[in-house]
């Protein structure tokens, strides 16, 4: 059975940092581009970061460039997401999504795009 499991999120303060992590179990993380989405109270889920399946290839969100990285671990079969940095809009919850694709170099950062989804972990930024 094909499952996401995301883990580290918690209670931060401003301008602090965490590292959520996302591992995968029941398929290889080689053949998927991999999201990461986050989803505040009373807002649509938006994409966060991307990965292509060949490290080199990411995509962030406008409020997050700077202060976000991405990055994937094939031998591990897990995503990360650093953050950096942190303000209280960035409370939400957050999902890692992956999809399987035939392109090496590209992601997507549409819900649409993603096939499989993580059941979330919720990251607060509050002082």
């Amino acid at each position: 059975q094909l499952q996401l499991v995301e883990s580290g999120g918690g209670l931060v303060q401003p301008g602090g940092s965490l590292r959520l992590s996302c591992a995968a179990s029941g398929f290889a993380l080689d053949r998927y581009a991999l999201g990461w989405f986050r989803q505040a109270p009373g807002k649509e889920r938006e994409g966060v970061s991307c990965i292509s399946r060949r490290v080199g290839s990411t995509n962030f969100l406008d409020s997050v460039k700077g202060r976000f990285t991405i990055s994937r671990d094939n031998a591990k079969n897990t995503v990360y997401l650093q953050m950096n940095s942190l303000k209280p809009e960035d409370t939400a919850v957050y999902y890692c999504a992956a999809t399987v694709t035939t392109i090496f170099t590209m992601c997507m950062n549409r819900t649409t795009d993603y096939d499989y989804w993580g059941q979330g972990t919720q990251v607060t930024v509050s002082s």
